[in-house]
């Protein structure tokens, strides 16, 4: 159980169960990263010893209502999404927690794997938005948005029929993103496109996705100019966890676990940081039930935590022998070594090397 039920629990930042997707995804590994950087919580001064059994994925997920609690007040929930990878836990805890849950989505990504107690509505947020037409909902939680245009259709549709919407962004919003600490006061990347409007998934992609970050920001704006005063912006880092199906942090137990010499960039003191994919999706429940608005960061731990000692925590959890060779952010640099292919361990293309973007959560850890 979380000490501080308006705070996400950093034991799993610390501690983290990720089950490694290899082969294709077709089996996992169980890690834990111990805690051989860290020695305290943000949410405990003593925190929970590192659990030894494998947590299963996202769809084989469930929460026990008698353990998580009941929501002070029961909410009917429309979660835009909600199949992917945050998505499920959502859906789950919000349900353990007595809430009433209806999900809008294509039906195409893991079909069946929620919960029958769910409402499922088809749709598509590129202009197929009719099954949100003449329904109301409490709360309104957008997940899988990168592009204003979404947010836009949504809340003209929307507006008048949620009492509040909840806009899941991304740290990546930063213009600037070398100088750590950095809080949620922080300016956001401009948009230097000529319409954002007509911008698609496919111009993000042909840009390497450094339209990412300026999309994201337009669409946190967007939001609350349909909801003045009624939006939650969340803005996370790196999301780890089950059911993870990128490489960015997968890669490296899965590439430690194969032993030998393995490229380690930068240095090992460059702090790295993530948020496991339950801890965001309870704590963003628990934000929706307190009603909360503005924008918080979500990204830990507390303290800092080294890429050497992640990198040293797997090899402690998987007993591996393998061998770290460390080559400087700089060599890599010059060799357009993206870090998204070489620490793998967070951002996108506008971060540099590891560890260079490093924003604080005061706002997420003091909430509640």
């Amino acid at each position: 159980m979380l000490s501080d039920p308006g705070e996400p629990a950093n034991g799993r930042l610390i501690a983290v169960h990720i089950l490694c997707i290899m082969l294709h995804r077709s089996f996992f590994v169980t890690l834990v990263v111990s805690t051989l950087a860290l020695s305290a919580s943000a949410v405990s001064p003593s925190p929970s010893p590192i659990a030894t059994a494998a947590r299963p994925s996202a769809p084989g997920y469930s929460y026990d209502p008698g353990e998580v609690g009941k929501a002070p007040k029961p909410l009917h929930l429309l979660i835009l999404g909600g199949t992917g990878f945050t998505g499920p836990y959502q859906v789950k805890y919000a349900l353990a927690r007595g809430h009433k849950v209806t999900v809008f989505n294509r039906g195409k990504t893991h079909p069946g794997e929620l919960p029958a107690e769910v409402e499922q509505l088809v749709g598509d947020r590129n202009g197929q938005l009719d099954a949100l037409k003449g329904r109301k909902w409490d709360v309104a939680i957008d997940n899988p948005t990168m592009l204003p245009k979404w947010v836009h259709d949504a809340a003209e549709i929307l507006q008048g029929n949620v009492e509040r919407y909840v806009f899941i962004s991304t740290i990546s919003v930063y213009g600037e993103n070398t100088r750590p600490g950095m809080d949620e006061t922080v300016p956001v990347a401009k948009y230097t496109g000529k319409d954002a409007m007509k911008e698609t998934r496919d111009t993000v992609v042909a840009s390497e996705f450094a339209l990412y970050g300026p999309l994201k920001a337009l669409s946190e704006a967007e939001a609350e100019k349909w909801f003045p005063g009624k939006t939650l912006v969340i803005r996370p880092g790196l999301i780890v966890g089950p059911g993870d199906e990128t490489d960015r942090f997968t890669y490296w137990p899965v590439r430690i676990d194969r032993g030998g010499e393995v490229l380690a960039p930068g240095n090992p003191r460059d702090p790295v940081q993530f948020i496991d994919a339950r801890d965001l999706a309870e704590w963003t429940i628990r934000m929706v039930e307190q009603g909360a608005t503005g924008v918080y960061n979500a990204t830990g731990p507390a303290t800092t935590l080294g890429v050497g000692g992640m990198l040293e925590g797997i090899k402690t959890a998987l007993g591996s022998e393998a061998k770290l060779t460390w080559v400087p952010a700089d060599f890599l640099e010059r060799r357009r070594w993206r870090r998204g292919r070489t620490c793998r361990c967070g951002g996108r293309r506008q971060a540099k090397m590891a560890g260079s973007r490093r924003p604080a959560s005061r706002r997420r850890s003091t909430k509640g």
